[in-house]
């Protein structure tokens, strides 16, 4: 690396670099999306923080034990989880350079990932059913946004793996789609931590009180 020395004003020296180094390709895209990933943990800690202060004001209306099926919940969960094994496995297909085995893998992620949605849906249309809305209580609003968010995180994973599928089949295993195939693997694993965390701390712990 050359450091060169040059004036802008008599008497005012300026240093500049000449030859400044490579940077190894990807690198500042893998460090943009790991600060991305660093916020979004700060936006799920204040909500956990807002659930953990109003998720015991109910209001006189319904509880926790008044409204969650925890059996249905718990089958949920089982098919993110499953979701975020089986996009392990499109990722050792890719490794292996296996295009059509890695789709198949990423398809069968996108059916548990829809299939969560689906039983996440149907949750808040039954809750809402029942009068259940976010503004009946304190703990219903914050239930619906840290529940909500979460599913939204969800909802914009399904759309950029269908939209990786398609760059996939039209471009092949080029450089590029494999980084953005590391980049939402890390974003559908940090999901299903996220979602313990909301099975353990709203659904396990609202049935305990």
């Amino acid at each position: 690396m050359t450091v060169a020395m040059g004036t802008l004003k008599a008497g005012e020296p300026v240093f500049y670099v000449v030859d400044e180094h490579e940077h190894a390709e990807g690198d500042s895209t893998m460090l943009g999306f790991w600060l991305y990933l660093m916020s979004d943990c700060l936006i799920f800690a204040i909500l956990f923080a807002v659930y953990g202060v109003l998720g015991a004001r109910y209001a006189a209306g319904p509880a926790p034990k008044d409204l969650f099926d925890l059996s249905l919940v718990a089958v949920n969960t089982s098919f993110l989880l499953l979701s975020s094994l089986t996009y392990g496995f499109a990722m050792l297909s890719m490794q292996q350079n296996r295009v059509g085995a890695m789709q198949g893998w990423l398809v069968v992620t996108g059916l548990f990932g829809l299939a969560f949605l689906g039983i996440e849906l149907s949750e808040f249309a039954h809750m809402i059913h029942e009068g259940a809305t976010p503004q009946r209580s304190a703990f219903l609003s914050s239930f619906f946004t840290l529940v909500g968010t979460h599913g939204l995180h969800v909802t914009f994973g399904l759309v950029w793996l269908m939209t990786l599928m398609v760059q996939v089949r039209t471009r092949g295993l080029i450089e590029a789609n494999r980084r953005r195939l590391i980049c939402l693997s890390m974003f559908w694993h940090f999901l299903d931590v996220i979602w313990i965390g909301v099975f353990t701390f709203v659904y396990l712990m609202g049935m305990l009180r």
